[in-house]
């Protein structure tokens, strides 16, 4: 089963890893390679969008998705989603996640490894959880935010 990532910095590797955990045969496209990402249109199997800057990721979504084509989500095995959750397209979640009951993360996010994210909380598109950070219950993170490593959201903010 073929994936295409495309970007093949830091965060690109990781996402290349998840998919071949997940059985992908992951095709890597970079402008810094042979391969350019524009390239993407070519192929006829999931896309994913493997870019840090969360703005930059999230037009890399849009972009797919108007060319009509599928993208990918993945989810790393040790990560926990409840069923209740929603994902959305385009989305990350790392090893040891926590996505709890009633919560949406939307289009093209990263929950980073070991990041929780509490009931009832709203990540909005492109927003990225990084390493360890603790979203608590009720929150909403803006689009294309960044909660840092380790920081902790309080009930009742909306982080930007």
């Amino acid at each position: 089963m073929r994936i295409v990532i495309l970007g093949a910095g830091g965060y690109g590797k990781v996402v290349a890893d998840l998919a071949e955990q997940l059985g992908y045969s992951p095709i890597v496209l970079d402008d810094n390679s042979d391969a350019p990402c524009k390239d993407f249109a070519s192929y006829d199997c999931p896309i994913l969008a493997a870019f840090g800057n969360n703005e930059f990721r999230l037009a890399w979504c849009e972009k797919i998705k108007a060319a009509g084509k599928t993208l990918a989500t993945l989810v790393h095995p040790t990560a926990y989603v409840s069923p209740k959750a929603t994902v959305g397209e385009g989305t990350v979640i790392l090893p040891h996640a926590i996505v709890n009951t009633g919560t949406v993360v939307e289009t093209g996010c990263i929950i980073n490894c070991g990041a929780i994210v509490d009931h009832d909380c709203v990540i909005e598109r492109g927003a990225h959880i990084c390493l360890g950070a603790v979203v608590k219950g009720m929150n909403r993170i803006a689009k294309c935010a960044k909660v840092e490593a380790g920081e902790v959201i309080e009930r009742g903010t909306y982080h930007v």
